[in-house]
């Protein structure tokens, strides 16, 4: 294949075509249905006589946190810090549950105010204060806190949401539940798997009545996804990591399916894809990210049965993994064949896994969507994409 320029998965996105607020009522944006290699117009809550028969949809139940902190120091300086991954606890979960202290990986602004070993507070009312200390990794801080509540509810009594910053615009109240998916669980995103906003329980109940099978997996949005491509070769590109979890009864279900297997946004794509390349190392080594290069490197005559079946011999309650791939044109999909997702930023690598997907098509797909009025980015409409 020949060189892949990042100019190649350029295009003009005008600043009015960026959604800046959801929609009052999630299921009416408009869906783009690319099927047969035809373009349709139609509305969301439609989505359920648009899929094909026997699908099995894969939904990234990732909740929000809401990671971002606003400190002030005693010179007036403001500092903000963003909370990424926990490092202490490493576990997301158990993180989130501690009861006294954790450190976190984070984005800090106006960094060169906050010093290494300097102590930050932040008093939240009825005498709860949160503490943050920088450590000498300089990019983590140590929290701590003076009562007895898990460092979830103390980010959700502190915190407020990571918006996308190409929103450009302050948080509202109305954010804390329309920048969170309906089916939101696991604690852990730093952005939502905006591909799921669309989903209400009318179109759940539109799937039921089709018969479309659904199943759960968990992927925690890093803020990496926001990172901008700043090479011209675009397999210089240095993916962002992030942590994945799909329990046994998913990988059962997976494994057993026989219809198409449809991700629900690009996360739970990555997450499935992954899978597969997790299942063909020959020492299933778990601890081991799958690199954004290996499935360029990789060879493999297995099925995707084969490859989920491999896992399941584990005999694990659930597969915790990380993932780094780079899905670009020239990739071959090992366990998806379609996608529901939003329409991405220029020059991003969601626009090359688009492209990986449906090939240079991409570019009708979204010219049409520009010439019809569709809402980009994450507060956007959708599609469906069934190459």
């Amino acid at each position: 294949m020949s060189q892949l320029l990042l100019s190649d998965f350029d295009y003009e996105l005008p600043d009015n075509r960026v959604a800046k607020f959801p929609l009052d009522q999630r299921d009416l944006s408009q869906l783009l249905v690319y099927k047969n290699g035809v373009i349709s117009d139609h509305v969301f809550s439609s989505l359920a006589s648009h899929l094909p028969d026997n699908a099995l949809l894969v939904f990234n139940n990732t909740k929000v946190i809401p990671a971002r902190l606003f400190f002030k120091r005693s010179t007036g300086a403001h500092i903000e810090v963003l909370c990424l991954e926990p490092t202490q606890p490493f576990d997301i979960q158990q993180s989130m549950g501690t009861t006294s202290s954790c450190v976190w990986k984070c984005m800090l602004g106006n960094a060169k105010r906050f010093k290494v070993g300097e102590t930050l507070c932040l008093a939240l009312g009825n005498n709860l204060v949160l503490k943050a200390r920088r450590l000498e990794s300089k990019n983590e801080i140590e929290f701590s806190w003076n009562q007895e509540l898990v460092f979830s509810e103390v980010l959700a009594k502190a915190g407020m949401l990571p918006l996308p910053p190409y929103l450009n615009r302050e948080n509202v109240e109305a954010d804390r539940e329309t920048y969170q998916t309906v089916y939101a669980k696991n604690d852990g995103a730093v952005a939502a798997p905006t591909a799921g906003l669309h989903f209400t329980k009318q179109v759940f109940d539109s799937l039921k009545q089709k018969c479309v099978s659904t199943a759960e997996v968990t992927l925690h949005v890093g803020a990496g996804t926001f990172l901008p491509v700043k090479t011209d070769d675009i397999t210089q590109h240095q993916m962002h990591g992030e942590h994945f979890l799909v329990n046994k009864n998913t990988l059962e279900q997976l494994a057993n399916h026989q219809g198409p297997i449809i991700p629900v946004g690009t996360t739970s794509l990555r997450t499935l894809e992954s899978m597969y390349y997790l299942g063909i190392r020959q020492q299933n080594q778990l601890d081991i990210p799958v690199g954004q290069h290996e499935p360029y490197q990789v060879v493999s005559p297995e099925t995707r049965e084969m490859a989920l079946r491999n896992l399941l011999a584990l005999n694990l309650e659930e597969i915790k993994a990380s993932t780094e791939i780079m899905i670009r044109p020239g990739y071959d999909f090992k366990v998806i064949d379609g996608l529901v997702t939003n329409f991405h930023q220029p020059k991003s690598t969601l626009v090359m896994l688009i492209a990986a997907l449906v090939g240079e098509t991409w570019r009708e797909i979204y010219n049409h969507a520009l010439n019809n009025n569709y809402r980009f980015l994450s507060y956007g409409d959708s599609s469906l994409l069934l190459p």
